[in-house]
C-alpha cells in the first residue's frame, strides 16, 4: 500500500522559496546592533534611518536621532518614512527644530557620537567618494556630492552601510568626499582632524573595522554563509581576514518584524 506524501502548507512552501531576509534588511539589522543607548546619531534616510529607529525600538530607547535638515530627537512613525531629511515627516515628536547651521554646530561642539553614511566608493583607509567616478575634468559618472557628509565624517565616529562589490571597495577612491583615515597611521590627526574617524563598515558580506595602528580596513565579522574567500573576491584591495573571525548572528524575527512594520511598502528594504 502506498501513502500520499504530506502536502506542504502555503507558509512552508513560501519559506522554501523566499529568503528569510533581504540584503537591505541585513544591513539595517547589523548597523542597528552597533548603536548604543544614549548615543546621538546623525542618520540619513534609507538604511541609516531604519537602523537608528530599529535600535530605538529594541536595545537603545535613549538613542537621539539628528537630521541634517535641523531636526533633533524625532520619533518617526511606522509606515511614514520621510523621503528626505528636510521633510515634515522627519519632525514627529521632535525635541527641537533648528536651522541646518545650528545642527552642524552641535556636531562641531562634540555633541554627536555617530554618523551614518554610504558612498559609491570606499578605500582601505575608509575614505568615501560620493562626488564622481573617473577623472575630475571629465568624469564618467557624477554623483550627488557631499551634503553634510564631509562635516559628519570629519567630526564623528562613522558607520558606513553599503553593498560589498569590487567596484566600490577600491585601492584608492577617485575623490575624497568624506575623509576616513586619509593615508593611514596618524595622517588624519596630522591633517587637523583629531576627533572621529571610521568605526565600522557594514556590508551584505560582513563587518569591517580598522587597525588601531595602521588604520587599514580589516574584517571583524562575517555574515552567515559567507566565506573569507568570498569577501576577498569582492574587494579591490588586500583585506585581512583573521583565522578566528567570528560569524554574526542572523537577523531575528523581532528585528525583521519591526523593519517590515516601519517600511511596509519595502521602499528601502526590498
Amino acid at each position: 500500500m502506498t501513502t500520499e506524501p504530506a502536502r506542504a502548507t502555503l507558509a512552508e512552501s513560501t519559506l522554501k522559496v523566499l529568503p528569510a531576509y533581504t540584503a537591505s534588511e541585513l544591513l539595517a539589522v547589523m548597523s542597528a546592533r552597533l548603536l548604543k543607548d544614549g548615543q546621538t546619531v546623525f542618520a540619513g534616510v534609507g538604511i541609516p534611518l531604519l537602523a537608528a529607529i530599529l535600535a530605538q525600538k529594541t536595545h537603545a530607547p535613549g538613542l537621539t536621532i539628528l537630521f541634517e535638515g535641523g531636526v533633533i530627537g524625532p520619533f518617526v512613525e511606522a509606515g511614514k518614512l520621510p523621503p528626505s531629511t528636510n521633510e515634515q515627516r522627519c519632525t514627529r515628536r521632535a525635541n527641537m527644530l533648528v536651522s541646518i547651521t545650528e545642527v552642524l554646530l552641535m556636531l562641531q561642539r562634540g555633541y554627536v557620537d555617530v554618523g551614518f553614511m554610504g558612498g559609491a566608493q570606499i578605500d582601505r583607509y575608509g575614505n568615501l567618494n560620493s562626488s564622481f567616478i573617473g577623472d575630475a575634468d571629465n568624469p564618467k559618472i557624477r554623483l550627488p556630492g557631499t551634503g553634510g557628509g564631509n562635516d559628519i565624517a570629519s567630526l564623528a565616529d562613522m558607520i558606513v552601510a553599503m553593498k560589498h562589490e569590487k567596484r566600490r571597495f577600491v585601492e584608492k577612491v577617485d575623490f575624497i568626499t568624506s575623509p576616513g583615515f586619509l593615508s593611514g597611521g596618524t595622517s588624519r590627526a596630522d591633517a587637523g582632524l583629531p576627533a572621529g574617524g571610521m568605526f565600522r563598515v557594514v556590508t551584505d558580506l560582513g563587518i569591517m573595522g580598522f587597525d588601531e595602528a595602521t588604520k587599514a580596513m580589516t574584517v571583524v565579522a562575517l555574515h552567515p554563509g559567507v566565506t573569507p574567500q568570498a569577501i576577498r573576491d569582492n574587494t579591490g584591495f588586500e583585506l585581512p581576514v583573521p583565522a578566528d573571525v567570528p560569524v554574526t548572528e542572523a537577523p531575528g524575527d523581532l528585528e525583521l518584524s519591526i523593519l517590515r512594520e516601519l517600511d511596509p511598502a519595502r521602499l528601502y528594504t526590498a
